[in-house]
């Protein structure tokens, strides 16, 4: 029986991935503030991993959050914290995995409007967001673990069903909110949280692929696009824009940051693609009726 260990699989991805690899009869190990390892009892997290075929570490404070002080030391110490406490753990095991996918953000490429950002030529961006992917990428890159393969996974907005980031936006839609926001041609990338899954157990399988991943579907849509969509899925005739300063109030009243839903994301998942990977949601529509 192959396994598995989860770190970070209380959230909407991994209570996932847990069912998705316990379905496949894989053994699933889980690492958390609780668990079968506990942050902070390295030598429980590597007696874990000893002999396992797969790491994935999804740990982190959601950024679906004011930017306080307080909130960006704690974003940066979830994700940095845990990644290198894995890699002390992985060092130490005698068997260690083969491989070890680290999740990281499509956010870490720039504003783009003009062209898709690939693994192979994408340009990285500035703020807050850029510098915890980068922190969390360089983290992995230096953990001394040469048996076993270090993937970073720069995942786009996750959807889904029981959660992920639609749930706020269908909210929206049903009250008759769900216009474009901003000027609404901020790109709009995603990926299924099944097609993150079926890409996951896709690079365990293709040793070949190595260094940072993209995940997202071949479709990219603008906000406006991606409104309009999710009006049609909820029958709703009409949605009200919302503009860029209301956003920006909204923000403050429900204590998140307009970054989520203004910065253009247009990622390109090229090594996937030139892997030959297929995706069993394409596109919007298909996405839509399952989230």
């Amino acid at each position: 029986m192959k396994t598995v260990v989860i770190a970070g699989a209380s959230g909407f991805i991994g209570k996932h991935f847990y069912r998705q690899f316990a379905a496949a009869g894989w053994r699933v190990r889980t690492v958390g503030r609780s668990g079968d390892a506990v942050w902070g009892d390295t030598a429980a997290i590597s007696a874990e991993l000893e002999g396992a075929q797969l790491l994935i570490n999804l740990a982190g404070k959601s950024v679906s959050c004011r930017y306080s002080a307080a909130n960006k030391a704690e974003i940066m110490r979830s994700r940095l914290d845990t990644t290198a406490e894995l890699g002390r753990a992985v060092a130490s095991c005698l068997h260690p995995p083969l491989d070890w996918f680290n999740a990281s953000t499509g956010t870490i490429y720039r504003d783009a409007r003009d062209k898709p950002q690939d693994e192979y030529d994408g340009e990285f961006g500035a703020g807050f967001s850029v510098e915890v992917a980068r922190g969390w990428e360089e983290t992995l890159a230096l953990a001394d673990v040469s048996g076993t393969r270090k993937i970073p996974l720069r995942m786009t907005i996750v959807l889904g069903p029981e959660g992920g980031a639609m749930r706020p936006i269908n909210n929206l839609a049903r009250w008759g909110l769900g216009g474009r926001m901003g000027d609404g041609g901020q790109k709009f990338s995603w990926v299924h949280v099944q097609d993150l899954f079926r890409a996951v157990t896709f690079l365990h399988n293709n040793r070949e692929i190595t260094g940072p991943v993209n995940i997202a579907a071949p479709q990219v849509i603008s906000n406006s696009e991606l409104m309009a969509a999710v009006q049609g899925k909820h029958k709703m005739p009409f949605g009200v824009p919302t503009p860029a300063w209301l956003l920006k109030l909204g923000a403050v009243l429900i204590r998140t940051e307009t970054e989520l839903v203004l910065k253009s994301r247009w990622v390109a998942a090229k090594k996937l693609q030139d892997a030959g990977f297929t995706w069993q949601y394409p596109d919007m529509e298909s996405a839509l009726v399952d989230s």
